[in-house]
């Protein structure tokens, strides 16, 4: 499907983006990548770098031009702190961005459009495996109220694109679990759970601080299977169908920081947990079972070895 296509991929400097370009460029895909505020990560004579705001449409129409196939990896993003303490940091840009790339690649007659949305928008669901349609069933988590709403009402513009217009253009959503890997952002400001986990540990940070309880449970997926599942929901969905993309196996904070600890053999490092910082979501478990029977997807790498890949990659670049 990608080979020879021309794909726009908005966000090429973001961990996703990042990820995907080298993902396409391997399937033999025309790669255009936006940049904005960060110069391009991947060095290759065959991407072509956009400079772009994406909150300008006349950027949005500019990148969107001659693409077949558009990935929106493009967003405001940042860690429990930041969300706690401005919860609109991530709305008001994120839905003008979201909302002015689909109009712009529609008004292009873009063959496809591919939108990241989130597990963290469902309703709160306790330790069930949350199913796709249970989306719109309640409010989020509080905590998420802004972010997840934001989520959903950019799958409703996907909704609409993809079945409500007289012309339609196939608008495709994932829902990812967290995920984690190589270049994902370890900056302490801004980066989520694992990504800060691993750089404390690989630190040797003593006492080695982590926010809440460390009862918190999250389902993992290691970027290369994310990667792999996101190919796949493009070349076989075809209309607003969103799909949980996850391990399908959930871990406590304190699990995965036990793992960490022994891969690294630092067992002995005190660890403190603040339960005066925000924590997020108690739990979230995502039911992948439909990413299994549509698209034959099944995620192979479990979170010691995705651990460890990520781990060899931080020594090695940062």
């Amino acid at each position: 499907m990608f080979n020879g296509k021309n794909v726009l991929i908005a966000g090429g400097t973001g961990f996703v983006g990042i990820n995907l370009i080298n993902r396409l460029l391997s399937l033999g895909a025309n790669v255009r990548a936006t940049i904005h505020r960060k110069g391009p990560v991947i060095v290759d004579k065959r991407i072509e770098y956009v400079s772009a705001d994406l909150l300008c449409m006349e950027d949005c129409r500019k990148v969107v031009t001659d693409m077949d196939l558009v990935f929106m990896c493009a967003a405001n993003t940042s860690g429990a702190a930041v969300i706690a303490a401005t919860p609109l940091v991530h709305v008001t840009p994120n839905i003008i961005m979201n909302a002015q790339l689909l109009e712009a690649a529609y008004a292009a007659k873009v063959g496809k459009f591919v939108f990241l949305s989130s597990n963290a928008a469902y309703p709160p669901s306790d330790d069930r495996y949350v199913q796709e349609e249970e989306m719109f069933d309640a409010d989020p988590y509080d905590i998420y109220f802004g972010v997840a709403w934001m989520k959903r009402y950019t799958e409703i513009l996907c909704r609409m694109y993809s079945q409500k217009l007289k012309s339609t253009m196939p608008a495709i959503v994932v829902r990812p679990s967290n995920i984690y890997g190589p270049y994902d952002d370890f900056d302490p400001a801004t980066s989520h759970v694992m990504a800060a986990t691993i750089r404390k540990v690989i630190e040797r940070q003593n006492p080695l601080k982590v926010w809440g309880t460390g009862e918190d449970i999250r389902d993992l997926i290691y970027i290369d299977d994310f990667i792999d599942a996101m190919v796949l929901a493009t070349e076989k969905i075809d209309t607003y169908d969103p799909v949980n993309i996850g391990l399908g196996k959930g871990y406590s904070i304190k699990q995965l920081l036990r793992l960490l600890l022994e891969m690294e053999e630092c067992t002995d490092l005190k660890v403190e947990y603040d339960t005066g910082k925000p924590s997020m979501i108690p739990i979230r478990l995502i039911d992948v079972s439909k990413a299994e029977r549509q698209l034959g997807f099944k995620a192979q790498t479990d979170v010691t070895e995705g651990m460890r890949k990520t781990i060899e990659w931080y020594k090695s670049n940062l």
